[in-house]
């Protein structure tokens, strides 16, 4: 038996693929991550390295995860490489009792360390254990590019995306009742973006990074990667409204939303309703 033939793995290696396939990962762009069950750790631990990586600071403070195991992508890894050499281009990283340090405990065989974004991912890894009490596991980051272009034409506020992204396809206040956040332009990677990010958190499973992209968090990969493909559908049906250069001559209403919410039981955020 091969760790990789474990389902938690061969749902992420499916998840990486998908997102490719959707043209989201172009060269080393994106990263994935999940907290892995203690089954699933269990499972995957006789395939761990002999010796593990040294301990590495990760650069903020995750007490809440301290203990935890993570699958992550690579840092300049390509996800079209995930499905072809898993063992190269995606690691397990275990938390220190501390919430201060990692080690690469299985992957990256050819050497290198999880994604650049690992701070942020873990940031609001620990934010979405808290909020959703262990429920979510999944966070991923991808350029989607639709919603990239929008973040040039709208107004970089909450309201302004979740009325646009809900009224751009009718499924979508079902799909995400809580709305979209939004993170004006940062450096990816630093400590800024990571805090940013995880404010939003708190209330949202869908960060908007202004010219850059989408970051989702959620239970599993299905749902997640639903939420990520869901919200970069609505944002090019939108796009592709402006470019038949005739404005928006109607739309879904706000008082047409709050129907959809009645309707299928989900309660949507008044305050980013008109």
């Amino acid at each position: 038996m091969s760790i990789l033939s474990l389902p938690f793995l061969e749902g992420y290696i499916r998840m990486a693929n998908d997102g490719f396939l959707q043209g989201w990962h172009e060269r080393n762009g994106g990263n994935l991550t999940y907290r892995m069950a203690e089954e699933e750790v269990a499972a995957a631990r006789p395939f761990f390295k002999p010796q593990p990586g040294d301990w590495t600071d990760i650069g903020v403070e995750v007490p809440g995860l301290a203990g935890e195991y993570f699958l992550a992508t690579g840092s300049g890894k390509y996800f079209r490489n995930v499905i072809l050499a898993p063992q190269d281009n995606i690691c397990i990283a275990e938390i220190d009792g501390t919430g201060r340090q990692y080690r690469v405990v299985w992957g990256l065989e050819a050497g290198g360390k999880p994604t650049s974004e690992f701070p942020t991912h873990l940031m609001n890894h620990s934010v979405k254990k808290r909020v959703t009490n262990g429920e979510h596991r999944v966070i991923y980051h991808a350029h989607t590019p639709s919603l990239i272009a929008l973040t040039y034409v709208l107004p970089l506020t909450d309201k302004a995306f979740s009325q646009v992204l809900w009224q751009s396809a009718t499924e979508c206040p079902v799909v995400f009742p809580g709305g979209v956040g939004v993170v004006e332009w940062m450096v990816p990677g630093g400590r800024d973006i990571a805090i940013a990010t995880s404010k939003l958190m708190e209330k949202y499973d869908v960060a908007v990074w202004a010219h850059h992209g989408l970051f989702c968090s959620g239970p599993d990969f299905d749902i997640t990667f639903g939420l990520m493909h869901t919200v970069e559908k609505s944002a090019d049906i939108y796009v592709r409204v402006l470019s038949c250069g005739q404005g928006v001559r109607q739309t879904i209403t706000s008082d047409n939303l709050r129907a959809i919410a009645r309707e299928f039981g989900v309660v949507l955020r008044e305050e980013l309703l008109d």
